[in-house]
């Protein structure tokens, strides 16, 4: 069950990003509704990843938190943000989801 939290948990912390993002964006009063909800969307991947660690290992769980996270960020930059997506960077993600799962499959 924690390895489910674990994962939400990732993609909040990818939400946050967007939230970052999207107020980089904008001025005025909807810049600050997406600062709040990067503030709403931090504190909820943050309190996950707290609850899904009390089962899990600190390392590999924080190496997978912030791997969805990293993976999440990029495939948002690139499809919402509009960001390159070169053959390299590609590349590099997805040994990134290589390294995720083959942490997962590893852990106790």
């Amino acid at each position: 069950m924690n390895w489910i939290i674990l994962i939400i948990a990732g993609f909040f912390e990818a939400a946050f990003a967007f939230c970052l993002g999207k107020a980089k964006e904008t001025t005025g009063k909807e810049m600050y509704l997406w600062y709040v909800a990067f503030l709403l969307t931090l504190a909820i991947s943050m309190g996950l990843l707290v609850k899904a660690t009390q089962t899990l290992p600190i390392g590999t769980a924080y190496a997978v938190w912030t791997g969805i996270g990293a993976v999440g960020s990029v495939l948002i930059g690139i499809f919402v943000f509009k960001e390159p997506a070169t053959c390299l960077r590609l590349f590099f993600i997805t040994t990134l989801i290589g390294s995720i799962i083959g942490l997962k499959a590893t852990a106790h």
